[in-house]
């Protein structure tokens, strides 16, 4: 769904329930497009997360922690130098639109009173963040235009500002039972009645719209002439009702665990879906995004790594193809051995110049005491003694050479081993350090040479993740390789229990004991933890563990990897939210 204006209607009015009158600590920019702004009310603290981009634009309370860049970005530090310290005392929504409002009371740079707005457009991919003075002349852009690309309303620093061009739709928060009637008429009788309401009214999204249709005659995707006025206008009304009066209601549809919709009205569309209600509007859209920007901004970061990590995994299958074919031709080597064996045990009926020579196979007896026949082509250029040489040469050759290809398909799945760990390792970073590491760990494996213009950086001492057992023990755990060997041989105490799930790509995990004895629960989530961390899937996950004073790393290993002897398994079945409400600093 569209973050739409009734969405938007909802986020404000629980930014004006809670923050009315709260000032700013804190400006970030985790994102180039995202503004988190720290703010402490009567209510505490909070932080307000504005993001413009093109694919999740939205505004809300957030309780997510962000790593933010070392050198803030210029949008950053100019709303540091004149919001911070500023008090919020206006929130307000533009008519029924997707633009908002942030009026800040602060000073000038005499000392002066003086009011600032952050004005942000959430339209898709034209969304934008504008800050402006008291007068909403704009001051700086998050994007803008000159004359050149939109001469209708640019977005200039010094030019005021516009609000963008109207749709020619109905307003329908200043909508009479009337003007619905009038409207509703004008419908196409065969087309579906949610989409004329959309195309009707602004601010209402495709998702908003099917709801009230639902709600009146039991589908979604009824036609207007299957459609009676009075249920559509009653259930329509009853919506803006909700925006009018703030009696909001937000909640997400869940298929399983992965949310695929969500309002501010609840939704009955959906069936056998799972509908979540929120006490907020902050927490519905970190239930919503979080996950889903995540992914997002892996993908984008990470594009660099995808690409090396595929083009080495292409590689390598494509010459472990090539290097089996080449064994299974090896296989043919004892048949030169016998070609060879033939041509000298008959040397005497061959001469110089023959093409080729039938022999007796006398491994090959039958019952009536005669042989197979063994067809063997000879070089003519050769004598028989040669010949005989040639095919034992090839049988020595093809006896090394498979020797040779085995080492060598060995090495070769073990690499693609570690690839299939650093693609496991992608899924679980969050910060940009995480992606740091992850491109450090590939320079100093031996892939320099195809990662250009990057240069390895100095290590640091890797920020791994942490939990606390309901019982009150500390589990560490590895998002990475480089995390992976630093939890095992540099924080492992050798009365540490060290877990890992079996025969997959996963995270190293680490109980971390320091002189008491784990109880069951401990080792339980532990386990747990090792199998969510894993490229593992389903219930009853095999997780192995032992004490660290087994784990051991063969020389000249790759990063991550390691043996152990004397082990034991557990089998669990993982739980996400559990073992989210566990990790500290989250």
């Amino acid at each position: 769904m569209a973050f739409d204006a009734g969405m938007l209607a909802c986020t404000l009015a629980e930014i004006k329930r809670i923050a009315l009158g709260a000032r700013i600590e804190k400006v970030y920019q985790p994102e180039r497009d995202e503004i988190i702004l720290q703010m402490r009310s009567f209510e505490g603290g909070r932080r307000l997360c504005i993001n413009a981009g093109s694919n999740n634009p939205r505004i809300g309370f957030t309780s997510a922690q962000r790593e933010n860049p070392q050198n803030p970005p210029m949008l950053c530090m100019l709303l540091r130098k004149y919001l911070q310290g500023a008090k919020l005392t206006e929130v307000s929504q533009a008519d029924f639109d997707r633009v908002a409002f942030l009026g800040f009371d602060t000073r000038d740079e005499m000392g002066f009173d003086c009011r600032r707005y952050l004005i942000v457009e959430l339209m898709g991919k034209y969304s934008n963040l504008l800050f402006t003075d008291g007068d909403k002349k704009i001051i700086t852009a998050m994007r803008t235009s000159d004359l050149s690309l939109d001469s209708a309303r640019p977005l200039l620093a010094g030019m005021t500002y516009t609000l963008p061009p109207t749709q020619n739709k109905l307003n329908p928060l200043h909508t009479d039972e009337a003007e619905f009637a009038s409207a509703y008429d004008s419908f196409a009788t065969d087309r579906p009645c949610d989409k004329c309401i959309v195309a009707a009214f602004s601010g209402i999204a495709p998702v908003v719209a099917r709801e009230i249709v639902y709600r009146a005659t039991g589908h979604t995707d009824t036609p207007v002439r299957y459609c009676f006025r009075d249920g559509i206008q009653r259930e329509f009304f009853k919506v803006i009702d909700t925006i009018k009066n703030e009696n909001f209601s937000p909640c997400a549809v869940l298929e399983g665990e992965r949310p695929v919709e969500y309002s501010f009205v609840e939704l009955s569309q959906y069936g056998n879906l799972e509908t979540k209600r929120f006490d907020s509007a902050g927490e519905l859209l970190d239930a919503y995004f979080l996950t889903r920007d995540n992914l997002q901004r892996v993908h984008q970061r990470a594009s660099d790594i995808l690409k090396l990590l595929t083009n080495a995994e292409q590689r390598i299958k494509k010459k472990l193809e090539l290097q089996r074919t080449e064994l299974a031709e090896c296989e043919k080597g004892s048949v030169y051995k016998k070609y060879g064996d033939l041509i000298t045990a008959n040397i005497w009926r061959l001469s110089r110049g023959e093409t080729v020579a039938v022999f007796e196979d006398y491994e090959t007896m039958k019952d009536d005491g005669s042989f197979d026949t063994v067809t063997v082509e000879l070089d003519s250029r050769l004598s028989p003694a040669a010949n005989a040489q040639r095919y034992y040469k090839r049988y020595n050759k093809s006896k090394n050479a498979k020797v040779e290809l085995a080492k060598q398909i060995a090495l070769g799945e073990e690499e693609l081993a570690y690839i299939y760990t650093v693609f496991e390792a992608l899924t679980r970073a969050e910060t940009p350090t995480d992606l740091t590491e992850i491109r450090d760990e590939l320079y100093r494996s031996g892939y320099a040479s195809r990662m250009k213009s990057y240069s390895s950086h100095k290590p640091h001492a890797p920020t791994v993740m942490q939990f606390t057992t309901p019982d009150g023990m500390r589990v560490l755990c590895g998002k990475n390789n480089v995390q992976n060997e630093h939890i095992t041989h540099k924080l492992a105490e050798k009365y540490d229990y060290w877990f890992h799930a079996k025969n997959v790509p996963g995270s190293h995990v680490l109980l971390v004991t320091e002189g008491r004895e784990p109880t069951d629960s401990d080792f339980t989530v532990a386990a747990e933890i090792a199998a969510l961390y894993s490229k593992a899937e389903g219930s009853n996950v095999a997780v192995d563990y032992t004490l660290a004073k087994n784990v051991k790393k063969p020389s000249g290993a790759k990063p991550g990897f390691v043996i152990y002897h004397t082990n034991w398994t557990a089998y669990v079945t993982p739980d996400a939210e559990k073992i989210a409400s566990l990790r500290n600093g989250k």
